[in-house]
């Protein structure tokens, strides 16, 4: 069986690759020391880095490292806006550089953003960076921006093992996109038939989730607006077919167990670990407070359910003449987090479901809170505002139509009604960062943001041209560009320490690291653990699986090692590299871009 679904993967993989024949984005890359020694001392210290694909704004933070359980849950800042909880947590960011091709420094001063010295220690420092000053590139124009874009879209970076695809899947409900097709061929989207699955007053709600282990199945949210439930269904995805109901799924006829609702909305369905989540949305549906987070098991039995009221609801704003509940309506799984936020205020969060699910404790779910005190994604924060710093107010701006994490869970918030910028940011603890714009941005509507960042050949940010036919209440379809548009992102991250390294001890296991640069052109270093000495070999395969090339051959020392891989005689694609020491064997996968 195993070797039988090798087979179809790599079958996969020949066919993914057979596809992606014109779109090959330029992708941007950081480059820094992943170790940087410094005194703490307040002296000035430069920082060397190299971004090489794109031009790049860049942004330069210092966080905490490894006091994540140090901090306990507490709110803080201008009326109480961040809330953090057993997170590591920034110390010091910087304001957004625009930076050349090539090698560039950064300067700090070893100092926090009160101006107080950071005490000597070890530390976190991310670079963030995007093209602030390239246009933006054709990845599908087929698929469908709008509403479609941030409600029910959803992009596979890495595979049923956790490896990065060749070719990301770009998937909603019913349509797929393979990330490398040709970006403006309609002939290249793929459906599935979903009309009459549903029984009668029953309607698809929200972002979709694909299995984790068979992307040939996937779940939904569904919602009977005239009966006020909410439920979710499994499908089988057919290929430009008509999709299968699992009837046999759920608590009865293919409907997980179905909870009431007041609103038609849901944020959709998200898969961390073993368990199955979905959601309601109430914010304009109802006077009290309703907001609630449902978990299932992977059966579709519903475990429990998570009231969210304490953030997502607010009985004074209701006494103001706003709205008592603010969603949330959109959200977007990243490992085991969940980001969630709404178009209809102010509130931007991460959570951990399983930090919940282990513990039993509601307060172990919220990771971060973002609200009304940084300006970044506020509402009402003007001066002029009539109902003063009041957040679940949805007759003002910035209206936010999606949420993105990154691989280092930087935050991107697509902001409209806040004038030409492309999304408000927020660091890895959900420090507010400002708004941040892509080159000729207007202040036309904005719907969607998603990273891939899964070191595939396709990683960057995809966002949505809506600005193109104007603001929302004076709109021109004919200028609309509608579609999937790619811009060059990053993110690394390292350690600024005053420790002085020491020699490392001999590992306790053999282990072998994801190559590095991974996709690369042409050259690329694989790195491995020894637990003992030994003969080393480190093999090189294409995705038919035929031995093209041996880096190494030969005995080596226990103890970590590195090869490095020069690619140039070889083609763009997909390569697998076995590292084989005794009777240990580890096989991964690589991307060769060109």
């Amino acid at each position: 069986m195993k070797k039988i679904f090798v087979s179809l993967l790599i079958a996969m993989m020949i066919t993914s690759v057979a596809f992606a024949a014109d779109f090959a984005p330029t992708l941007l890359k950081l480059t820094a020391a992943p170790i940087i020694q410094y005194d703490f001392d307040g002296s000035n210290i430069s920082i060397p880095y190299t971004v090489s694909g794109h031009t790049a704004g860049v942004l330069f933070l210092v966080f905490t490292k490894g006091k994540a359980d140090q901090i306990p849950d507490i709110t803080n800042g201008f009326l109480g806006w961040h809330q953090v909880n057993k997170v590591d947590t920034c110390m010091y960011a910087s304001t957004l550089a625009s930076v050349n091709i090539g090698a560039n420094t950064i300067a700090w001063n070893g100092k926090d953003d009160d101006g107080g010295v950071v005490p000597p220690g070890e530390y976190t420092y991310y670079l963030w960076a995007f093209d602030n000053q390239g246009a933006k590139e054709d990845a599908a124009r087929p698929m469908p921006s709008g509403w479609g874009f941030d409600y029910t879209t959803d992009v596979a970076g890495v595979d049923e093992d956790g490896l990065p695809m060749a070719n990301p899947l770009w998937f909603t409900n019913n349509r797929r996109w393979i990330i490398g097709n040709d970006a403006l061929d309609v002939n290249l989207v793929e459906t599935t038939d979903l009309s009459g699955a549903l029984a009668t007053g029953w309607a698809y709600t929200g972002e979709p989730t694909l299995h984790p282990s068979d992307y040939n199945y996937m779940y939904a949210a569904v919602t009977n607006t005239e009966a006020k439930q909410g439920s979710m269904i499994k499908y089988k995805w057919v290929p430009n077919g008509v999709a299968e109901i699992q009837t046999d799924w759920g608590e009865e006829n293919g409907y997980a167990t179905i909870f009431s609702k007041a609103g038609g909305g849901s944020c959709g369905t998200a898969i961390i670990g073993e368990y199955l989540f979905t959601s309601d949305e109430n914010h304009v549906a109802s006077t009290e407070p309703d907001s609630q987070m449902y978990i299932y098991d992977m059966d579709g039995y519903q475990l429990e359910e998570f009231d969210l009221t304490p953030w997502w609801s607010d009985p004074d704003a209701l006494e103001v003449g706003a709205q008592m509940n603010g969603g949330p309506n959109n959200w977007c799984e990243r490992g085991d987090r969940i980001f969630l936020n709404c178009h209809c205020n102010c509130l931007n969060q991460m959570i951990d479901p399983l930090r919940y699910m282990e513990s039993g404790e509601a307060d172990d779910m919220i990771v971060w809170s973002n609200g009304n005190g940084d300006y970044t994604l506020d509402h009402n924060f003007e001066d002029t505002a009539t109902l003063k710093w009041v957040c679940n107010d949805y007759n003002v701006g910035p209206y936010k139509y999606c949420i993105s994490p990154d691989g280092n869970k930087f935050t991107a918030v697509c902001g409209y009604d806040v004038g030409a910028v492309s999304f408000g940011l927020m660091a890895p603890d959900g420090t507010g960062l400002g708004y941040l714009s892509y080159a000729g941005e207007t202040a036309g509507w904005k719907k969607g943001e998603i990273f891939i960042d899964s070191d595939t050949a396709y990683d960057g940010c995809y966002t949505d041209n809506e600005q193109t036919m104007g603001p929302h209440y004076d709109q021109n379809l004919e200028m609309l560009e509608a579609g999937i548009f790619f811009i060059g992102h990053d993110s690394i991250s390292g350690i600024i320490t005053n420790a002085v390294a020491v020699a490392e001890a001999a590992p306790a296991a053999f282990s072998v690291a994801q190559n590095a640069p991974n996709p690369f052109n042409p050259t690329t270093t694989i790195s491995f653990k020894l637990a003992e000495a030994g003969d080393v070999s480190v093999d090189v395969f294409n995705v038919a699986g035929q031995k093209i090339n041996t880096i190494t051959d030969g005995f080596m020392d226990a103890g970590s090692h590195s090869v490095v891989w020069d690619a140039s005689d070889f083609s763009a694609g997909v390569y697998f590299y076995t590292v084989k020491s005794g009777n240990h064997s580890k096989t991964m996968k690589m991307t060769l871009v060109k």
